[in-house]
């Protein structure tokens, strides 16, 4: 079974294609023209094993929101593709992750139902043109649009680079984790038959 997708999105503010591959390795390219951004989508595609292809045009001019945001959006439902029916999948997953002083957790349930709560109390600033608050933005659109409810929270940390490199990497070793294929879930793992 192989679990991928492709997914293209253009609006008045970016231009995105991207593609998925799930059971991967972390292969392939992440150019968004946000530094920072390409780099922590690195780390998800390596430590969720998942070959990544990323190619985004937006209007940075006015800064990196709509661009971080859809790409959210666009990588969101290229998981929600690649999983198809969640047959044979083990649902959930969690990790956590240390980054130096950096401490960050991350819990998921494909649930089918789009949803993050977010703990973290990062402070106003830029990592380059990446506004840290564009992290929380990033995990709203994948959540909503892969149809997970993820608990992200970080539980230390005073480097802000760290801290967001935590989280990025629990989101991805969380994901990896619920989106693995269960050898002994003969069905869709749920009393209701569906998670989509």
């Amino acid at each position: 079974m192989t679990r991928t997708a492709t997914v293209e999105r253009r609006t008045g503010e970016t231009n995105i294609t991207l593609s998925l591959t799930l059971d991967g390795t972390g292969a392939g390219t992440r150019d968004t023209g946000v530094g920072f951004f390409d780099h922590m989508l690195d780390l998800l595609a390596r430590h969720g094993r998942m070959d990544l292809d990323v190619k985004a045009e937006g209007d940075l001019q006015t800064g990196g929101h709509h661009t971080v945001e859809d790409v959210g959006i666009a990588l969101g439902r290229a998981i929600d593709q690649a999983l198809g029916e969640r047959a044979g999948i083990y649902r959930y997953g969690d990790a956590v992750v240390p980054m130096d002083e950096a401490r960050a957790t991350a819990v998921i349930d494909i649930s089918g139902r789009g949803y993050l709560a977010f703990d973290a109390d990062l402070p106003v600033g830029a990592i380059g043109n990446f506004d840290h608050e564009l992290a929380q933005e990033f995990l709203q659109a994948l959540a909503a649009n892969a149809h997970l409810t993820l608990h992200v929270a970080v539980l230390a940390g005073t480097n802000i680079h760290h801290i967001i490199e935590a989280v990025f990497k629990a989101v991805a070793r969380a994901l990896r984790a619920a989106a693995a294929i269960d050898p002994s879930e003969t069905g869709v793992p749920s009393t209701k038959g569906t998670l989509t």
